[in-house]
């Protein structure tokens, strides 16, 4: 059986990108995003606390 899914990673694709979007909302909004959007971008939770406003 072929387990090649083109479709699957296009899916993939477009939920990172709506990770982001929604992540780069929360910030303009002045929250913390969504720790599943972080997780989805490669960005620790904890870490992304540590981060200061400047």
């Amino acid at each position: 059986m072929n387990s090649y899914k083109p479709l699957g990673r296009i899916g993939d694709l477009v939920r990172a990108f709506g990770s982001a979007v929604s992540a780069a909302a929360a910030i303009e909004r002045g929250h913390r995003p969504k720790n599943h959007d972080l997780v989805k971008l490669g960005i620790n939770p904890e870490h992304f606390d540590g981060i200061r406003r400047y």
